[in-house]
């Protein structure tokens, strides 16, 4: 069997710019560290009150060379009316398969947009089932073995959840910023023309920082990104702790 490239980390959102807005800085961070983190999305974002699918293509790609991913794709599942069934669970557990993260990222436990929670209880369940060696999948012809990541965890997205755990991203919101305005699309610019949406007031860019500050006030830190888990996160001793 051909050998794909093997990620650490696999970042997953239902829309272009879920994963630039909810967890970039923490993936920026990893990247700085040395570890080969990947994006997949499951939309293209046609339902978007501003911009255009195609022009979210775009975006999405210059996204991913500022934070310097390995891979980017999407699945174009219909934005809106995708469902946790067993046909979109198959198509994300190939690339769970593909890239065998040992983590994942996805989207909010619950939000604002129902896309927000339904892509991150398809997610989960396709990192359970991605493990079941009894379910047959194949990619562009190739067989493929089993594969489950050994940790999920949800970024916070439009409500403010209360975080599991908060990770130190002080020194990486440049990019997080350069990565989020590379949807220009879709943010605050006094200068277009496009419709108001919920996400393109001067207030809600501005949330991307004062949300990062208050986390990072929380740890004692300069911004943090949450997230939250569903069972229990191990450390090797108090330490890890900071």
């Amino acid at each position: 069997m051909k050998q794909m490239l093997k990620l650490d980390i696999l970042a997953i959102g239902a829309h272009p710019d879920d994963v630039e807005l909810g967890c970039s800085a923490t993936l920026a961070k990893e990247i700085s560290k040395g570890k080969k983190v990947g994006i997949l999305d499951l939309t293209r974002g046609e339902l978007g009150t501003r911009g255009s699918a195609e022009i979210r293509d775009q975006e999405s790609a210059k996204a991913a060379e500022i934070l310097g991913v390995e891979i980017r794709e999407n699945l174009a599942f219909k934005d809106g009316f995708f469902v946790n069934d067993e046909q979109h669970q198959m198509e994300v557990i190939k690339r769970i398969r593909k890239f065998r993260p040992e983590i994942v990222l996805c989207n909010a436990i619950r939000d604002r947009h129902i896309d927000h929670g339904k892509g991150s209880s398809l997610v989960s369940d396709a990192c359970f089932l991605s493990g079941l060696m009894k379910i047959k999948t194949a990619l562009n012809g190739e067989s493929q073995n089993a594969w489950r990541p050994k940790h999920v965890y949800h970024y916070i997205q439009w409500e403010n959840l209360e975080p599991d755990f908060v990770v130190d991203v002080s020194g990486f919101m440049d990019l997080k910023l350069a990565s989020v305005m590379a949807y220009g699309s879709q943010f605050f610019d006094p200068d277009s023309k496009e419709p108001i949406s919920p996400i393109s007031s001067k207030n809600f860019l501005e949330s991307v920082t004062y949300r990062a500050k208050d986390l990072g006030r929380l740890i004692g830190k300069e911004f943090g990104e949450g997230f939250n888990v569903e069972r229990f996160v191990a450390v090797d001793s108090l330490e890890d702790l900071i």
